[in-house]
């Protein structure tokens, strides 16, 4: 018997089922009661409802004698293994599944106690009949054959009845003309296209919901995720896998082990990781970056003796900012933007993703470009050997979209790895974002610059600069066309009294020294 329980619970996606045997006796009637979750209020079905069943007709729980327990599992459901399979299906079906056999099974919360609750999952449709307002009820955990008309004095959940009038107003203002079907006997439905609107939003929405779960479980910072669509009914992406950190393809191994940490009781002051790796400390004391693009990050790591209060630990403690993965409304797909206000020259997010070499990212992208995607970003810091591919595995960032006129800057980090060739990726801010902005970067790193907001003052590791004469001869000799005179600087910023006089323009190609994506289309996701 020991054996067979062992069995039966082996692998981790296995449920027991438990159904009393025998012939079961005739239920009792018994009241039930249905809550909806969102508002925590019982919403009591009518005994007598349009389109719907006596409550407790078939929904009390079967009286039959229990069987003999060995264990905490029934001797029935021991001696048969068809009681245990994988399940392979989602815990929503498996609970409907259950409460549509009459079965109980803990591992997935279906007891005894609770097989005949009902909680309100969502509203389906609407219909007036004698003056009188139903709602077509799902039940959460029971499949969509039990639905039933519910009258609206049943229905406690104002959360959810807000949310089906809002679906309707918005299928309604999208300029589709459909008007409410009126019956011989002055009973009013919905158009079927507005009910089916409603569910799949209704539907979409629970994903979304489960899925930000999903991401807030995996995360490992501070920063909360929250996913929202308003745009369209795309629900979350099928094949997308959450880390925090890179994943090696397979042949490749990542060295997560410092070699060597200072000895600091002030990195601020004395001289620590990055004077001996020959660069400068990447922070101010307000935990701002202060060097330019295409200057190495190295933070303190794990063999440091200094604590984690060090200045110079910022990449290293993940995103410190509440960030949503939103749907754009211009046709881009998904896109990132930030809750709250982000300081200019912060640490915003790192980007991450498989770690595979040049040779497989050339043939993953002929792929991605016949999709019109690209999430390939080359770590070519110093050598072009390997490619960070946040296609299928990745954080946030994979939802970050391009932009000409970017809020984020790329940087190259070295923390307990410090191999040249593999840098970890970090996006810094380069002006202040405001909460609900945006965040994008230029994923070919074309002429990225930090402003200041107080003077106008730009830098960047490239830079042309345009100084236009206002003198009205050298007009008139040019036609009443503007003489400029072309200007190209390197690692140069350019001087507050001259804002007036210059203007800065992008260029074109890769930054020397820091990580780029491949120049490929939109991602649409």
């Amino acid at each position: 018997m020991a054996a067979a329980r062992a069995k039966a619970r082996s692998g981790e996606a296995r449920a027991r089922c438990h159904r009393a045997p025998g012939p079961p006796q005739r239920p009792k009637p018994r009241r039930t009661t249905r809550r909806c979750r969102a508002d925590t209020v019982t919403a009591r079905r009518s005994r007598s409802s349009a389109g719907g069943r006596r409550a407790g007709s078939n929904r009390a729980r079967s009286r039959a004698p229990r069987a003999a327990v060995f264990g905490g599992e029934c001797a029935r459901g021991a001696s048969f293994k068809a009681w245990c399979v994988p399940c392979l299906v989602s815990l929503d079906t498996l609970q409907e599944l259950c409460r549509k056999e009459k079965l109980t099974c803990k591992s997935i919360g279906i007891t005894k106690r609770n097989l005949n609750n009902y909680e309100v999952e969502y509203l389906c449709d609407y219909k007036v009949v004698k003056g009188v307002e139903y709602y077509l009820v799902k039940w959460k955990g029971w499949p969509d054959s039990t639905n039933t008309w519910e009258p609206l004095w049943n229905l406690r959940c104002p959360q959810l009845l807000q949310q089906f009038s809002d679906d309707k107003n918005t299928y309604l203002s999208q300029g589709r003309k459909c008007k409410a079907i009126t019956s011989k006997d002055n009973n009013k439905s919905l158009q079927p296209a507005v009910a089916e609107y409603i569910v799949q939003k209704a539907r979409q929405r629970i994903a979304l919901q489960r899925w930000q779960d999903y991401l807030n479980r995996r995360k490992n910072h501070k920063g909360m995720i929250f996913v929202e669509n308003t745009v369209d009914l795309e629900g979350p992406p099928s094949d997308f896998y959450y880390i925090n950190e890179y994943r090696p393809a397979p042949g490749i191994t990542l060295n997560s082990e410092a070699t060597f940490g200072c000895s600091c009781t002030n990195c601020f002051f004395e001289k620590c990781c990055p004077a001996e790796a020959g660069v400068v400390l990447a922070y101010n004391k307000n935990r701002q970056i202060k060097i330019q693009p295409g200057t190495p990050i190295y933070e303190c790591n794990s063999r440091c003796r200094c604590g984690p209060d060090c200045p110079n630990r910022i990449v290293q403690k993940g995103t410190q900012y509440s960030l949503c993965i939103f749907r754009t409304s211009n046709g881009c797909g998904w896109g990132v933007k930030t809750l709250v206000k982000i300081k200019r020259m912060s640490f915003v997010m790192e980007y991450v993703g498989e770690v595979i070499t040049s040779e497989e990212a050339e043939r993953r992208g002929q792929l991605y470009d016949n999709k019109g995607i690209t999430y390939l970003f080359d770590l070519d810091y110093e050598s072009d050997e390997f490619t960070v591919d946040a296609a299928r595995y990745g954080n946030v960032s994979h939802f970050v979209n391009h932009s000409c006129d970017p809020n984020l800057q790329v940087f190259s980090v070295f923390i307990d790895n410090l191999d040249t060739r593999l840098p970890r990726i970090a996006l810094f801010s380069t002006r202040t974002i405001k909460a609900g902005e945006e965040l994008t970067f230029d994923y070919q790193m074309k002429g990225m610059v930090f402003k200041n907001n107080r003077t106008g003052v730009s830098f960047s590791t490239t830079m042309q600069a345009s100084l236009w004469t206002t003198d009205q001869t050298n007009i008139e000799e040019e036609g009443n066309h503007w003489k400029g005179i072309s200007v190209e600087m390197m690692n140069h910023t350019i001087p507050y009294s001259f804002k007036d006089l210059f203007k800065t323009e992008r260029t074109c190609g890769r930054k020397l020294g820091s990580s780029c994506l491949r120049p490929r289309a939109h991602p649409t996701d």
